[in-house]
């Protein structure tokens, strides 16, 4: 999580989230309004846009039963859903915004992150969730991309990098053991405006480091390797929800090879 010193800090930046994660859904059921509901998600091509809905009501139901039950759900999804995938979603997001608003962002909740379990880990892993799955609704209507605004996208690589990368590297190493098989463990820059994070790969996992830098160009310590791009792309990029157009690479092109494969494993 983003660093934050403060209890005044700590509530300004969950308001933060809790507001970009209501901008966000708006955005992707308007979307999900205009596209057709059998259309391929170009993004997600085993999905229709019928279930793209389906899927973002599932997982905000998840996410309710985790902070209200304290435990993860184990039979899911549950029965009882609307059939309808736009009433299905509008009732899930219903119940997810009425649990934020009934609990503080620093009360317990069930998660798969062991350091963070409370309510403020959903908070920002939904507001993430929901602006990626607005671009596959977008892209499934059709429409102009919106733009996701710099902090917030910097938010996003910053969870990408240190929850699904070194995180679940060490906790599932067998999803990542081809990957991580014969590493390089030189580090790899990944530059996003002012925020910057070295990336080391080893065979045991993924350590990840951030710097504050004056500007994605900004020499990050000793990276073998750079790749750098506007922080909405680069978020975008990471989720495979882009393609490498629009990031640059510099240094050891091997080296960046070698992360970009690790970053598909963050994404499966």
């Amino acid at each position: 999580m983003q660093t934050v010193k403060t209890k005044r800090d700590k509530d300004a930046y969950f308001a933060r989230l809790r507001g970009h994660l209501e901008h966000e859904f708006r955005l992707l059921r308007a979307a999900l309004t205009v596209a057709d509901p059998a259309e391929r998600v170009p993004s997600c091509p085993a999905w229709t846009a019928a279930d793209l809905a389906l899927h973002v009501a599932h997982t905000y139901l998840h996410k309710v039963l985790a902070i209200r039950e304290g435990a993860l759900p184990e039979d899911w999804p549950p029965p009882g859903l609307d059939p309808s995938p736009l009433v299905a979603l509008d009732e899930a997001y219903a119940a997810l915004i009425e649990t934020f608003e009934a609990h503080r962002h620093g009360d317990a909740a069930a998660t798969w992150y062991g350091p963070d379990q409370t309510v403020g880990f959903w908070i920002r892993r939904m507001c993430h969730e929901s602006a990626v799955h607005r671009v596959d609704a977008e892209l499934v209507a059709g429409l102009e991309l919106a733009p996701i605004p710099e902090d917030i996208a910097q938010d996003g690589v910053d969870e990408f990098l240190t929850l699904f990368l070194a995180f679940m590297s060490e906790v599932w190493p067998d999803h990542y053991a081809e990957a991580l098989a014969d590493a390089d463990p030189r580090p790899v820059a990944i530059a996003a405006g002012h925020r910057a994070w070295t990336v080391t790969a080893k065979p045991e996992g993924v350590s990840v480091g951030e710097f504050l830098v004056p500007d994605e160009s900004a020499y990050v310590r000793n990276e073998a390797a750079r790749i750098s791009g506007e922080p909405g792309e680069m978020l975008l990029w990471l989720w495979g929800r882009m393609d490498d157009r629009v990031v640059r690479s510099t240094g050891d092109p091997k080296l960046a090879a070698q992360f970009a494969e690790i970053r598909k494993r963050g994404t499966q």
